[in-house]
């Protein structure tokens, strides 16, 4: 077993890290301007002229879904709540049927560029695009300050930098080549970049893996035997661990259920994905490739999480200092010392860049194409203004993000992750699922699904235990206490309702959305007859 100091102190050769780390940044960089030469319209730089296969796409919706949550938190969620923890794997993944059977073939065939495409095409265009383009920017806003603020936490455990103000700049840093990813590559850099980055991943976490079995004679029970001796609890093999203490911790386990399987089908740097593809065929493809790569990363954290159990142990893994994070790092030290180590922490690195690039892309889309070129400039921008305000979008994103991972650096980030699935589930979801499938549904029923999800989730965790109230919680003094919400995720309030505030307006409505756009919308997302085209150049 790995010793508690070599935990609690830098493991392994922060050089090394930053060397390999630089390594795959300056091969990535390359493939980014390579990919930028073709960025000359809209469709270019949103959509990379639908150029990807479904092979291709679903290898980048992987790289997209498999953030340094995925990575670093489930490992070390399973490490320490064993059973509990895995539950997490199989939520994000069974998520994937949702967007298979729902979304992704009519959301390609409907839509241009954005999820606002989609959820205006028969509704009034300018209330919607703006209402879509608050709920994604909020989403993506959450989302990139939880995996920046986990990079400042992954660089106090790997390169040694403990003070903020080293943490402030490798945020920076981080933020910085995203800004330029995005700047340059537009749509087809970033999926290259995530292609790569999920081979790495997969990769990495698979040789791990297989090494860890390899230890214990590829008996897997044998694996389990050695992690309940090292965590001396048997009850990490049992469900119930985290969250079967009480009646409202099952509750708290439902609900994230629900925000993890519903939120997943809504994010809008998923559903962004989709339109990189020709044709609706690819685009059921991608999610298939997506499931199989996913499927087969997560059946490896479960060997991985134990393995951490059995090789590091639970409690120099809570006493490091990226708490549960430090698990696979640690894992890699224990079993290839300062080189796997420095391998699986540029994956960490690599997979934090190629998550934020993903979601900067996403939230100047959202701005540049349904606020300025449909909302402003009503459908009729000059040539090229959209892609240039896209580009100042994505300054301007980068740097809030840098100044907002900063902030909530050190602070407890899985909030700004429960918040962004439960915003996607609340806020998105119900508006998708009424425009594709409800003929019914009307514009005012739109505006109070989404901005009732929306402010409803975000309500909801402000007044939770995970701001204030304990230990855990955002503000970590007991003596702050407004957490009237019992639950640690809204999504089991938030997302009924939203789609009973849908269906309510819609039916008290007594406006008749055009009986033609319905037509076509349906005609279309079943047959594809008049959707986007791939861009030929």
């Amino acid at each position: 077993m790995i010793a508690f100091e070599a935990a609690t102190s830098s493991p392994g050769n922060p050089w090394l890290n930053i060397g390999i780390f630089g390594a795959f940044v300056a091969v990535t960089m390359v493939i980014v301007f390579r990919a930028s030469r073709n960025n000359k319209t809209a469709a270019d730089y949103y959509a990379a002229g639908r150029s990807f296969t479904g092979g291709q796409n679903g290898s980048a919706i992987a790289g997209d879904y498999l953030s340094a949550a995925s990575f670093l938190g489930i490992v070390g969620a399973i490490a320490l709540n064993g059973y509990d923890g895995f539950l997490y794997s199989i939520g994000f993944l069974v998520a994937w049927l949702v967007a298979l059977l729902l979304v992704a073939e009519l959301l390609r065939n409907t839509g241009k560029f954005t999820m606002a495409d989609v959820l205006s095409f028969r509704l009034k265009q300018r209330p919607v695009r703006i209402a879509a383009a608050t709920t994604t920017l909020v989403v993506c806003f959450f989302y990139l300050l939880a995996q920046m603020a986990g990079a400042g936490g992954l660089v106090s455990l790997l390169l040694g930098v403990g003070d903020q103000v080293g943490q402030a700049v490798v945020i920076t840093v981080v933020g910085a080549l995203m800004i330029l990813y995005v700047l340059v590559g537009g749509m087809k850099g970033t999926t290259w970049v995530q292609i790569i980055k999920a081979v790495l991943l997969i990769a990495g976490a698979g040789v791990m893996t297989v090494w860890v079995l390899a230890l214990n004679g590829f008996d897997f029970s044998a694996l389990l035997d050695k992690a309940v001796a090292v965590a001396e609890n048997p009850a990490i093999l049992d469900p119930g661990l985290k969250y079967g203490v009480s009646e409202i911790s099952k509750v708290d386990f439902m609900s994230l259920g629900l925000a993890l399987v519903l939120g997943t089908a809504a994010l809008p740097h998923v559903l962004m994905r989709f339109y990189t593809v020709p044709t609706a065929k690819e685009a059921r493809k991608s999610v298939v490739w997506a499931i199989w790569l996913i499927g087969i990363f997560y059946v490896f954290t479960l060997v991985l999480g134990y393995g951490a159990a059995a090789l590091v142990g639970p409690a120099v893994i809570a006493g490091a200092p990226g708490g549960p994070n430090s698990a696979a790092p640690l894992l890699a030290f224990a079993l290839g010392g300062p080189v796997l180590l420095g391998l699986i922490s540029a994956i960490a690195f690599a997979t934090i860049l190629a998550v934020v690039a993903g979601l900067t892309i996403t939230a100047a889309a959202s701005f540049a194409h349904d606020i300025y070129a449909s909302v402003v400039k009503k459908g009729k921008p000059e040539p090229g203004a959209e892609v240039k305000v896209a580009r100042r979008t994505v300054v301007i994103i980068g740097v809030v993000a840098i100044i907002g991972g900063i902030g909530a650096n050190g602070q407890n980030v899985a909030f700004l992750v429960a918040l962004a699935f439960a915003v996607a589930a609340s806020a998105n979801l119900p508006t998708i699922v009424y425009s594709l499938f409800w003929k019914g549904f009307t514009t005012k029923g739109a505006l109070w699904s989404m901005y009732g999800g929306l402010i409803s989730a975000i309500v909801l965790i402000v007044f939770s235990p995970v701001v204030s109230g304990s230990e855990t919680s955002m503000l970590k003094t007991e003596a702050i206490d407004f957490a009237i919400f019992p639950l640690s995720n809204p999504g089991i309030v938030s997302i009924p309702l939203a789609f009973l505030l849908g269906w309510i307006v819609s039916v008290m409505d007594k406006t008749v959305e055009s009986p033609e756009k319905q037509a076509e919308m349906e005609v279309r997302s079943l047959t594809g007859l008049g959707a986007e085209k791939a861009v030929s150049h």
